[in-house]
């Protein structure tokens, strides 16, 4: 396969580069490990953030950056936060070029000055342009029609075990053919990682598919590339109690209260995320219940706005939100973390290899992420990075040429997995959920932190002893989900150190013995493992 560009993912940063290499004149392809549009980019509900000043005149692409700033409170790169704001319009006009079907102000009016916005957490003016509660979906399936148009090539059901690094440079990756039971290598002249963030590794207690570990983080830091900030974890502050189901920031966009079992306000629901979060995990830490209460917008508004918050709250929690509180939770969402990049999206550390959206750390969230930023991120940025990886691919003039020594290798700790004793997997990932959750969660202190890292570092080793009941080669699931927990496992130390090291409060990271932010601390944290 005589790749220009291999794009790793298929969620909205992936297909989005991918449309973009297509339209460059790249030689492209797309791995996934699930199928296209299975991705975390379904769960980007509430809106796209676009300075366009449909609803709110005195907005602007000035506003949109100062917020976002402020957000990231000191750890954005401005630089890059203007770079995405500055392109937002534009995005929006790509993203209507396709088809997305926003929501209007006005159905009959096809104009970009007619698309609907709503104010999210952390704004100061309403500028999520939306679909509804489904914008992100829409958005995500819109994309992948428009890939298959193009004549995108999508390889789905391979799981990236690894990076092919060769003195610094990357030349391919190493998948699992989960449909095959085989390893395959895949050579490309660049690479763009598009594998999403590690939200899920908080098993229970997270919006996040069970599969959403930091897959490609995680084969960033074994091939010798920097990871930064990965003690950034935000949490969302609405999750169904139950179920941990994610009820979109549209909710109180659109006006819905947080009460407590009281019946009483007790924080401005429109504040920044980690502040909303911790308001409501202190009720919960004092035996109060909390929920979301939207009864007031009245049944008919509800339907027309937030039509898939009213389904899943009658699926998983058995309540009509028309009539009820919908009881909630704070649990993990997004992570702002993540493989650090430079100003052209390239790897630190990993010549040739580059990384968009979740799972690349871009300097643009900072320390606190600012809602309807995450899928202006995956588009807005989608062209740079394909320019970037097509322009370097143009700058190799040979052949590329793997040893078959990345190949032994990965055969090896396949036969290894399925040769050892078998354990149970899914009780270590669930412990795995809560540990964080509890002592790497909302609220943090030293000795937590230090417990959990011993803790992780004892799974660590006791799943390196085990295997898989499941020995067989072909759709394995028990296997993907071993390689999962592996990975999670590689990526929890690093959260649990950086958050230790970060001796601060500061956005998404509290730290009750340190719940002050210090100018000491106005700096990255970077992560690289040693060659041995």
């Amino acid at each position: 396969m005589d790749l220009d560009v291999l794009i790793i993912g298929s969620g909205g940063a992936g297909i989005s580069t991918a449309l973009k290499a297509k339209e460059l004149g790249a030689k492209v392809a797309v791995v996934t490990k699930h199928y296209p549009t299975n991705a975390q980019t379904s769960m980007a509900q509430g809106g796209i953030n676009v300075a366009l000043g449909n609803i709110d005149k005195d907005d602007s692409v000035e506003a949109h950056i100062k917020d976002t700033i402020i957000s990231a409170k000191g750890l954005c790169d401005d630089g890059m936060v203007k770079r995405m704001c500055s392109n937002a319009t534009s995005t929006i006009e790509w993203l209507e070029s396709l088809g997305v079907p926003f929501s209007r102000i006005d159905e009959a009016n096809s104009a970009i000055g007619s698309i609907a916005q709503r104010k999210l957490g952390g704004a100061s003016h309403k500028r999520a342009c939306y679909a509804q509660d489904y914008t992100g979906l829409k958005l995500l399936h819109t994309l992948y029609d428009s890939a298959n148009r193009a004549g995108v090539e999508f390889i789905s059901e391979y799981y990236l075990l690894d990076i092919i690094v060769e003195s610094g440079v990357a030349k391919g990756a190493l998948f699992w053919d989960i449909a095959n039971g085989q390893v395959r290598v895949i050579e490309s002249k660049s690479i763009i990682l598009a594998t999403g963030g590690y939200a899920g590794i908080y098993d229970g207690y997270t919006t996040n598919a069970y599969g959403v570990v930091g897959d490609g983080i995680a084969s960033v830091l074994r091939a010798g590339g920097v990871i930064s900030d990965m003690e950034f974890i935000q949490f969302h502050p609405t999750a169904l109690k139950g179920s941990s189901i994610l009820v979109s920031e549209s909710a109180r966009g659109e006006g819905g209260y947080l009460v407590n079992a009281n019946g009483d306000r007790f924080v401005d629901e429109l504040a920044p995320r980690d502040e909303v979060a911790r308001a409501i995990f202190d009720e919960i830490q004092k035996g109060v219940d909390v929920y979301l209460d939207v009864r007031h917008l009245g049944e008919e508004k509800l339907y027309e706005l937030l039509p898939q918050e009213m389904e899943l709250c009658k699926l998983h929690e058995g309540i009509d939100p028309a009539k009820e509180l919908i009881p909630i939770k704070p649990v993990a969402h997004y992570s702002m973390g993540g493989v650090d990049v430079d100003d052209k999206f390239m790897v630190n550390g990993i010549k040739g290899c580059f990384a968009i959206g979740e799972c690349s750390n871009a300097k643009i969230h900072g320390a606190n992420r600012l809602g309807g930023n995450s899928l202006l991120e995956i588009v807005a940025f989608a062209n740079d990075v394909a320019q970037s990886s097509y322009e370097y691919a143009k700058s190799i003039d040979s052949d590329i040429e793997i040893g078959i020594s990345h190949e032994i290798k990965a055969n090896r700790f396949i036969d290894k997995i399925l040769e050892q004793q078998s354990c149970n997997i899914y009780k270590k990932r669930a412990d795995l959920g809560r540990l964080m959750y509890e002592s790497v969660g909302i609220i943090r202190d030293g000795d937590s932190l230090s417990d959990a890292l011993d803790r992780v570092m004892l799974l660590q080793v006791e799943l390196s002893n085990s295997g898989i009941s499941d020995k067989a080669l072909k759709h394995n699931q028990n296997l993907v989900e071993y390689l999962e927990l592996y990975n999670a496992l590689a990526l929890a130390p690093a959260i649990i150190s950086s958050a230790l090291a970060r001796e601060e409060s500061r956005g998404a990271h509290y730290r009750k013995d340190y719940p002050s932010m210090s100018d000491d601390y106005t700096k990255h944290t970077n992560i690289s493992w040693r060659a041995e």
